[in-house]
């Protein structure tokens, strides 16, 4: 089993979290205005990924470009990785690559303290990209503890390139936002991102 093969029957009870629906669980998080070059990007590219129906397309389109302007806005404060491996606990099925880890660490050779994991989602189904990213949730978090990293909370996402669903884990519980994104509002998606990866989430 590796992360792709969770559903949400397997997270819960494999890696014993209890999943609770939270209404507007960003809400609070200001919109944060995209540099001039990452707006031209996505509005020069949205009606071609719109357009599109691979996974691959949509993410090297609309996803990868904002989560990449994390790391230029930020490179002293944060990393940013693509489908690397990440296997903390093969035995459970906490195994397999990553589309996107936001660490908060600048050290880009190698990967120290994820806090945020982003999953492109299959076939545009957001919902059914939930427990993969929740399982790397988990694998996040056990990797941080295990090497000593201050703990916190970790942070999702589930996007299709359209739209986005974000999620947190405090512990073991995991609150998934009822709240879907779409990228014809990117400033909403780009604060969320900016808040988890600084480190900017209130508690709840």
């Amino acid at each position: 089993m590796a992360y792709s093969d969770f559903t949400f029957s397997t997270v819960t009870k494999v890696c014993g979290l209890t999943v609770v629906e939270s209404t507007n669980l960003f809400s609070q998080i200001p919109p944060v205005a995209l540099p001039a070059s990452l707006e031209a990007a996505l509005t020069r590219q949205l009606p071609l990924a719109s357009m599109l129906t691979t996974e691959k397309a949509r993410s090297e389109l609309l996803i990868a470009p904002v989560i990449f302007e994390l790391k230029y806005l930020y490179a002293d404060r944060i990393a940013v990785f693509s489908g690397i491996d990440f296997s903390v606990e093969p035995a459970i099925g906490l195994n397999g690559r990553c589309d996107y880890i936001l660490a908060r660490n600048p050290q880009q050779l190698f990967l120290t303290a994820p806090v945020c994991l982003l999953v492109e989602a299959k076939k545009e189904d957001v919902i059914a990209g939930i427990p993969q990213c929740l399982a790397e949730m988990v694998a996040a978090q056990r990797f941080n503890r295990s090497n000593g990293t201050a703990e916190g909370p970790i942070f999702g996402g589930v996007s299709s390139g359209v739209f986005w669903r974000f999620m947190r884990l405090d512990d073991t519980t995991a609150s998934v936002d009822d709240v879907e994104y779409h990228i014809r509002y990117p400033d909403q998606i780009f604060g969320i991102l900016t808040a988890m990866a600084l480190g900017q989430i209130p508690p709840l």
